[in-house]
């Protein structure tokens, strides 16, 4: 079951973009975005705040990726470091198991881990160019 909502942040003035309209599509999402706005190391933070292009695997297209967040983090050593983070279900992440049998289920799998590892693809490059990181955090990672 998909949860949305309205976020509104306790520090807003930590938050770029409009703080009035943040928009979670997780209970996943909104638990990072209650972890960023209360954590005193992360500096800053927005949510789907940048359009990164890629290129789709399926049609072969240029494609908008609005990644999950940005974050901007004083580290544990005192060095500042901006993020790209992705929420993502840890079955989303790997590379689904060949079938026999080519359900719709697991066609749309086959297809939903291509693109997403387009858009991962593009979201390192963009990383790598300005000396950012980017992540994937599953529910592994959220503790949940």
């Amino acid at each position: 079951m998909s949860y949305k909502g309205k976020y509104q942040p306790d520090n807003p003035k930590k938050y770029r973009g409009d703080f009035n309209n943040i928009i979670y599509r997780s209970l996943w999402e909104r638990k990072f975005m209650k972890y960023c706005d209360t954590n005193e190391n992360i500096l800053e933070w927005g949510s789907e705040i940048l359009a990164l292009p890629y290129r789709s695997p399926i049609d072969n297209r240029i494609h908008k990726y609005f990644p999950d967040f940005y974050i901007k983090v004083k580290e544990s050593n005192g060095e500042i470091k901006k993020y790209i983070i992705e929420i993502k279900p840890k079955k989303q992440t790997v590379e689904p198991v060949p079938q026999k049998k080519k359900t719709k289920g697991y066609i749309y799998e086959v297809y939903e881990y291509a693109r997403n590892q387009a858009k991962w693809k593009a979201a390192i490059e963009y990383c790598k160019d300005r000396q950012w990181e980017f992540k994937v955090l599953t529910e592994n990672e959220l503790g949940v």
